[in-house]
């Protein structure tokens, strides 16, 4: 869990960053903002930061394709910065051209980068020392209305910044240093492939496979095998896979720890599948570098998070959903010949 309300700012540095391939350039500014005679405006970059991380969950850490953490140039920075070995200004316009150098997709937008360094970030019960490092790309219009002699005045500004609208983002927190540290990472404008840039290029960031991840990431593959799998050796009407889905769930739900053998045998209970399984699952570690333990706490936000992908619901044309939640034994499916079309029987004690 990641906690805000006691941070403090420390020094924050803005330059500009513009787009390589668009043969824009950055710009970098002599020295850090002062912040030091505002009351207001702390108050509102705190709330345009750092209240979007409110709801992140997943804690990443920062990585190399090599293994080797010093190659990340972030860690490396970053790591100079936490050991007093570079200035803070300074440390802010390494970050700040590393971010150009990998800003060479052609869609990437310009924008400012504001890198902040912040006191008293809470995370998992501790407080810590962070680097902020954020990037707004979209601006807007905005209208000030007044009043002024007896009238109303309308003024507007363009190019501003919603403060409730950050683009990107990410907190490094000073704790665990030779795992990469832990990252909380933010992208609002991550929606087409050439985006990925934040995560993969600049920050170059792998999960860290905690409880939270362990939850989420085994709910998703076994709903991956159950509906891509499995049809490969049985045939399951999609009944079954909705009673398959719906049992890894409640498992999930009911349950504190998960126990691998135990879990097997509860939903899936046929060995030809838990095998299937087992190759399967060793597939997405392999692929992923993110192993599975054998017994892990459950995460109920990672399984709240993961429940609404989980469909329960049969399409029968444009006519009727059924909700299936359960007690699969009292649904039959059938073909009625003088119609030719299929039907399900359900069975039910009360109606309401």
């Amino acid at each position: 869990m990641f906690f805000h309300q006691d941070a403090t700012f420390e020094a924050l540095s803005i330059h500009r960053v513009g787009n390589k391939a668009q043969d824009e350039f950055y710009i970098l500014s002599d020295a850090p903002v002062s912040l030091a005679d505002d009351e207001v405006l702390p108050g509102l970059l705190m709330q345009y930061f750092m209240s979007p991380f409110a709801k992140v969950n997943e804690v990443y850490r920062l990585y190399h394709p090599n293994e080797e953490l010093e190659l990340n140039e972030i860690f490396y920075f970053v790591r100079q910065y936490f050991k007093n070995q570079l200035p803070f200004h300074d440390f802010s316009q390494q970050i700040s051209k590393h971010l150009y150098e990998v800003s060479n997709h052609p869609k990437i937008k310009a924008g400012e980068v504001y890198v902040v360094a912040l006191k008293n970030v809470q995370i998992e019960g501790e407080e810590h020392d962070a680097i902020g490092i954020f990037k707004s790309e979209n601006k807007e219009t905005y209208l000030k209305v007044y009043p002024e002699q007896g009238a109303f005045l309308l003024e507007y500004e363009q190019e501003a910044i919603n403060i409730n609208k950050l683009d990107k983002g990410c907190i490094i927190i000073n704790v665990e240093e030779e795992e990469g540290y832990k990252v909380l990472v933010l992208d609002q404008t991550n929606r087409q492939q050439e985006a990925v840039y934040w995560k993969d290029d600049f920050l170059q960031l792998r999960v860290r496979n905690d409880n939270f991840n362990q939850t989420g990431n085994y709910l998703k593959v076994y709903k991956n095998f159950v509906e891509e799998k499995l049809d490969e050796t049985f045939e399951l009407e999609k009944a079954d896979k909705i009673d398959l889905l719906n049992k890894s769930m409640n498992y999930f739900k009911e349950k504190q720890t998960f126990v691998q053998e135990e879990f097997e045998e509860e939903v899936l209970g046929n060995p030809q599948a838990i095998a299937l399984f087992q190759d399967f699952k060793a597939g997405f570690e392999d692929e992923f570098d993110t192993p599975f333990q054998a017994n892990f706490e459950i995460a109920d936000k990672a399984v709240k998070k993961m429940e609404s992908s989980y469909k329960s619901v049969l399409k029968l044309d444009r006519n009727f959903h059924i909700y299936v939640h359960g007690k699969r034994e009292y649904l039959e499916k059938g073909y009625d010949e003088d119609k030719g079309m299929n039907f399900y029987k359900v069975y039910f004690e009360n109606e309401s």
